[in-house]
């Protein structure tokens, strides 16, 4: 008895020893967003499961004047703080230089080209243009209308470089199987504004796309793609999955969203084809991991894409009987070509306008 009192006293120490807290402050989308917020939430409930001591809180930030109060309240009160949003970028800078001896952890934020990061400060960002590639390649090839649309909310960097992957995804398609698929876009101009963004889906729709990106309020461009699928198909918005399948064999196409940085394919089996997959969520964690062990903190900017297994896509649970075996199966190929660094995706205009993949060759 006396030695598992014993047993017990050493492991609250060592758990008083290396316990945070761990305090984090959302970006204006707040939680619920089944996003980035999210997903970085559940990198942080991981880290609380699976880490000795961890002890976590929320701060939810409904505009960017809340930036500010909230952060000055988590860097008073937490050990770690992490900031979600490029928005954020130039805030979370400010506060980690302010207080040395508080952790930050920047997820989607990147410094300024030449911008001393300090030691404190570890910042996650991804190869979403890695990601968008996929996508664009599978939407290139499931487009029975030869057109294929993608929403932004603002031109931010990370939103611009999925539209730019995207891009490159459907002219690798083009330039590999000699077809003619285009991309029609278009900006919000707001991360929360659904009715802008279900107006622009449906502009898309109604101009002959039938798969549309969305890199921002997915729930109003599913909205979008029932009214129009539901319709075509002559089916209710909540019909089962089953029925939606039978008629996009019976009509030969549908109506898709692709949702983004978090797998949405259950917000709408039938209409969503597939989802971007950032891990926020890895990146959170492994934050938190570093700053509570030997505290000794990764800081530092961190960029992580297919090949740190930071980017990818969904496993399509509710649509893969859709999508050819061929299709995925050049996915998987283009995928590790992407690992491999054979194959460099264009993250800007420029390299988008000198991007060629002609010379790929199938091995099936």
């Amino acid at each position: 008895m006396k030695k598992l009192l014993v047993l017990m006293l050493a492991v609250i120490m060592v758990v008083n020893m290396f316990g945070l807290k761990v305090i984090m402050v959302t970006d204006a989308g707040g939680l619920g967003d089944k996003s980035f917020n999210d997903g970085t939430w559940a990198g942080v409930q991981m880290a609380v499961e699976q880490l000795p001591g961890i002890e976590a809180e929320i701060l939810i930030s409904k505009e960017q004047t809340d930036y500010v109060p909230n952060l000055t309240n988590a860097a008073q009160n937490g050990d770690v703080v992490i900031g979600v949003g490029f928005m954020m970028a130039d805030v979370l800078f400010n506060f980690a230089m302010q207080y040395p001896d508080t952790f930050f952890i920047g997820i989607d934020i990147e410094p300024s080209p030449n911008q001393v990061i300090p030691s404190n400060l570890a910042l996650y960002t991804f190869k979403e243009e890695e990601g968008g590639f996929l996508l664009g390649y599978l939407a290139a090839s499931m487009t029975k209308t030869n057109e294929v649309g993608f929403i932004g909310g603002l031109e931010i960097p990370p939103v611009k470089r999925y539209e730019i992957g995207y891009r490159a995804g459907v002219e690798a398609f083009n330039q590999i199987k000699g077809e003619n698929v285009t991309v029609i876009t278009g900006y919000v101009g707001s991360f929360t504004d659904s009715s802008k963004t279900k107006q622009i889906a449906l502009s898309h729709y109604n101009h002959g796309a039938d798969i549309v990106f969305t890199g921002v309020t997915t729930a109003a461009v599913i909205d979008a793609a029932k009214e129009v699928g539901s319709s075509f198909y002559g089916l209710p918005d909540n019909a089962p999955l089953n029925q939606i399948i039978d008629k996009y064999f019976e009509k030969g196409r549908g109506y898709f969203v692709i949702g983004y940085d978090m797998d949405q394919d259950y917000m709408a089996p039938g209409y969503v084809l597939t989802s971007s997959r950032k891990k926020v969520d890895v990146a959170a964690f492994e934050g938190i991991r570093s700053a509570l062990y030997d505290r000794n903190f990764n800081s530092g900017h961190h960029v992580l894409g297919i090949e740190e297994e930071g980017m990818g896509i969904s496993l399509m649970k509710y649509t893969k009987g859709m999508v050819p075996n061929e299709v995925v199966a050049e996915l998987v190929f283009l995928e590790k070509l992407v690992k491999d660094g054979e194959v460099n995706i264009p993250k800007n205009e420029a390299e988008l306008g000198s991007f060629d993949v002609s010379n790929i060759n199938f091995p099936f």
